[in-house]
């Protein structure tokens, strides 16, 4: 009986020590989603005049793509641009591929021609945190984003010339300059209420 005893207490230690283990190992959210909840949520739902908090517009998916024409010539052209996006966004990116094939541009179906990242969740709050306060601001000359790259969904894209604004590209390593789009998608029914939540959530748009 003792020896039983014994085996069940054993048995059940890890799961007693289970909840303080997960406890301390749980992950901060992000402070511009966090501001988000608790601040700009209802500023949002009282200035659109919404009635359920489930209606206000909200951050859906953040798309980043960096296109490569060279890479229908030699594929390898598109390694660099896969671990520069993938050190940009944190996340590791899926190669794109041509729907159809375009002769003029020597274009096959499914040849590669760039690299993409989706970004949800708590990397998408992080992504656009660090995209409107550290990275906009070292665009040489920069006054702001236009308001007019909406597509009557309320979602917005966001052209940059180069990966060198990113702080985490180091120019020596960098033999040449790729732009890229930024697509934010938003839950936002209209282009006026995705305008308001980027507005709040600190987007610097043109005067």
């Amino acid at each position: 009986m003792a020896k039983d005893k014994d085996k069940k207490g054993k048995a059940e230690a890890p799961e007693q020590r289970a909840p303080e283990a997960a406890r301390h190992s749980a992950k901060e959210k992000p402070r511009l989603r966090a501001r988000f909840e608790k601040e700009l949520a209802p500023v949002l739902m009282k200035e659109l005049n919404l009635k359920n908090p489930m209606a206000v517009p909200r951050l859906h998916k953040i798309v980043v793509n960096m296109g490569v024409g060279e890479a229908t010539q030699n594929a390898k052209i598109l390694d660099p641009t896969v671990n520069q996006l993938g050190q940009i966004t944190g996340q590791k990116p899926v190669i794109t591929r041509a729907k159809k094939s375009i002769a003029a541009f020597k274009v096959r179906e499914n040849m590669p021609i760039g690299a993409m990242v989706t970004l949800r969740g708590d990397r998408m709050y992080e992504f656009i945190d660090r995209l409107m306060n550290v990275v906009l601001p070292r665009v040489r000359d920069f006054r702001g984003v236009s308001t007019k790259s909406f597509d009557g969904r309320g979602n917005y894209t966001l052209g940059l010339h180069d990966q060198l604004i990113f702080p985490e590209i180091d120019y020596a390593k960098v033999d040449k300059m790729k732009g890229m789009n930024v697509t934010i998608v938003t839950t936002a029914g209209t282009d006026d209420q995705a305008r308001s939540l980027l507005k709040h959530l600190g987007m610097p748009f043109r005067a």
